[in-house]
């Protein structure tokens, strides 16, 4: 992967635009980006684990165990589901890479690799680690992944290798809870299950029994952004899913509940650093 670095003008650092690749995996169910970058991403979640490799500079992110650091030869975790943001530490542009696994891929996987409750969910404990060992498997992985003449089963044994080691030395199982979803819970759940329908403000509080400011301000202290912001994120995942089962991006824009294909791009590109149509492409 080419890196642009910047350069000195005087006092003043001058940043390299921003850039990512997607790259053509030939395994079901892995992603693989590069990205160079002195963009701030948004709050926002994915469908899948994420694992990233940062290669120069340092990337400051927002996580449940709240705003955390990681510097080169770092790696970075983030669950299904998970809420995230990230920007550059300093004003500095970063680059890293990142691989994207199906939590269905990660299940089979690590079946029989793991002591543990085979029942439970297991997950990254910390979204930064700082671990060579790991860090040179998942390298190991992401070239052998990105190379066009890769044989997938070469790419598989990389792929299991790595992820035994990363949850063994840094998963977690999920505690259990038996208890009812909390209001925010629910009204999260629902925007989860139902992205693409046009609810508004009061129908969501009169569905929790609160009223909108308190539905505001709940939903803003438990996760960091509005009832807005969560649904158009939620939204961009929708697209993805529904552009890598094959629909045209007026399609996807649609099913998503976008107004339009533009909306979508624009969101899109800002959540994910990549066009959909460039991510369509990588598809093959």
């Amino acid at each position: 992967m080419k890196i642009a670095r910047g350069t000195d003008k005087g006092n003043k650092r001058e940043l390299p635009a921003h850039r990512a690749v997607a790259h053509r995996v030939s395994l079901p169910g892995l992603e693989a980006l590069s990205l160079v970058s002195n963009r701030t991403f948004p709050r926002h979640a994915h469908d899948q684990f994420g694992i990233g490799l940062i290669v120069s500079g340092g990337h400051r992110s927002w996580s449940g165990l709240g705003t955390v650091d990681a510097r080169a030869g770092n790696l970075i975790t983030v669950n299904p589901g998970e809420l995230h943001d990230g920007s550059p530490m300093n004003g500095v542009s970063r680059a890293w890479r990142m691989l994207y696994f199906d939590p269905a891929l990660v299940a089979c996987s690590l079946e029989g690799a793991l002591d543990g409750e085979g029942s439970r969910t297991i997950e990254f404990a910390r979204p930064a680690i700082d671990d060579p060992r790991c860090a040179a498997l998942f390298q190991q992985l992401f070239t052998k992944a990105t190379l066009t003449d890769s044989e997938p089963m070469a790419v598989e044994e990389l792929l299991l290798r790595f992820l035994a080691s990363a949850f063994r030395r840094h998963g977690a199982y999920q505690a259990r809870c038996d208890d009812p979803l909390p209001r925010m819970a629910r009204v999260r759940q629902w925007l989860d299950e139902a992205p693409e329908q046009a609810a508004s403000l009061a129908e969501l509080a009169a569905e929790v029994g609160v009223s909108r400011y308190q539905l505001l301000r709940g939903f803003v202290r438990e996760t960091g952004m509005t009832p807005h912001a969560y649904r158009v994120q939620r939204r961009v995942r929708v697209a993805r899913q529904l552009i890598i089962e094959g629909q045209t991006l007026s399609q996807a824009a649609a099913g998503a509940g976008f107004a339009d294909q533009s909306h979508m791009t624009r969101a899109f590109t800002r959540q994910l650093g990549i066009s959909p149509g460039r991510y369509r492409a990588a598809l093959g």
